[in-house]
């Protein structure tokens, strides 16, 4: 059944896409008509109106074809539009690092020969922003950094503000962001596709791991958060894990209180007293860790108090690609979370490989793969058994 299942998504999600487009056309066509706005040269300018996620109505051009994206993630979900050619200029997290894990940017190796506008997480430069030989039409703003009002005062460019959320407990922000971005850019049509997309496989996920007899003890190390941290940082609400109904042991009520590293978020740190006493049968770890913050993987193999974990003994490590790298890279997560399935779950994934998978995830989304990038980064380690004894 499942089989069948994994044939017959992608005729469903077509379906889902021909529907959503009818209905964002039709919503499109219903639209408040364009208005005229006088320029300084007194030509009259076609401009219409958007609410943004801060519930501001923002004045924008009738057609948007120059932007800017502020603020993390804002590019990867431009990106995703497809709508990514109407950037006029990036910020300096778009100008390449030693190691770059974010797949869009992978795929798109061009956005390092645009112009900077300002410093990465929203820390725009007006002065920088108005110097640019192509001026941006809207500022696409992800809240965060430098203030969205002054930005639009000082710039006189209308400044659309953004949300970002994630695939699982906050994904209407997801969703409201993607159309309200394609609202702005014109493409509608396209925004549907992905949340269509997102949709069905994440149904897929989900039907795979309820079909499962037992859902397994397992944790996953090394979650890195503006950083690497070390093998005891993790996610209380994995996406992957909810996804496929695994046994998160670091949702259970004993991890709350004094081992989270931060109280409004799922990140935390776990004593590691309390990880031997869970013993989760399987342990995932974020690559990231190998990069720095502690190194995870040395502490697995170090440390005489892990020795003794059932995951170690019977050879149950295993390592997952970095998902957060300038606010969450989806597509990873998805990635990754088809590779956990045919871990926990290998009957109900049998007709999944994981890179291949993975890659068709970034191609959709980004426009290209990226997982022979990424294995290179982390030879012999992505989607692989770790060595720890």
């Amino acid at each position: 059944m499942l089989r069948k299942h994994s044939q017959n998504q992608f005729s469903r999600w077509r379906t889902v896409c021909l529907v959503s487009t009818l209905l964002s056309v039709t919503a499109f066509l219903g639209a408040a008509p364009a208005q005229e706005q006088p320029t300084p040269n007194g030509a009259a300018e076609q401009t219409r109106t958007v609410t943004d996620m801060a519930g501001r109505e923002v004045t924008i051009p009738a057609t948007v074809d120059r932007v800017i994206c502020s603020g993390s993630g804002a590019l990867r979900l431009l990106t995703y539009l497809q709508a990514h050619d109407t950037i006029v200029a990036v910020d300096s997290a778009e100008m390449g690092t030693p190691v770059d894990i974010r797949p869009y940017a992978l795929a798109n190796p061009q956005f390092k020969e645009y112009p900077a506008f300002g410093d990465f997480r929203g820390m725009d430069n007006p002065e920088r922003i108005l110097g640019l030989e192509k001026q941006p039409q809207v500022i696409l703003k992800i809240e965060g950094g430098y203030d969205y009002e002054q930005l639009a005062a000082r710039t006189g460019i209308p400044v659309v503000v953004l949300g970002y959320g994630n695939l699982n407990d906050d994904r209407e922000t997801l969703n409201t962001t993607l159309r309200l971005m394609a609202e702005v850019v014109g493409a509608e049509v396209r925004a549907e596709e992905v949340i269509a997309y997102l949709d069905s496989l994440i149904g897929d996920l989900r039907e795979r791991g309820a079909a499962a007899s037992s859902q397994p003890t397992a944790f996953v190390g090394g979650i890195a958060a503006r950083g690497a941290h070390g093998f005891t940082a993790t996610d209380r609400n994995f996406t992957p894990f909810a996804f496929l109904g695994a046994d998160n042991v670091a949702a259970r009520e004993d991890a709350a209180g004094a081992s989270s590293t931060e109280a409004r978020s799922s990140h935390a740190t776990i004593a590691r007293e309390q990880l031997i006493e869970w013993d989760p049968e399987y342990i995932f770890l974020d690559l990231a860790t190998t990069r720095g913050g502690g190194n995870g993987l040395e502490q697995l193999r170090d440390e005489p108090i892990y020795a003794g974990m059932q995951a170690v003994q019977n050879e149950r490590v295993f390592g997952l690609l970095p998902y957060n790298s300038y606010n969450r890279n989806f597509d990873t997560v998805l990635g990754n979370s088809y590779y956990i399935g045919t871990v926990l779950y290998p009957d109900a994934f049998s007709d999944i490989d994981p890179h291949a998978k993975a890659d068709e995830i970034y191609t959709f989304l980004n426009g290209g793969p990226a997982m022979a990038q990424l294995t290179q980064i982390f030879p012999d380690m992505v989607f692989a058994p770790l060595t720890v004894r």
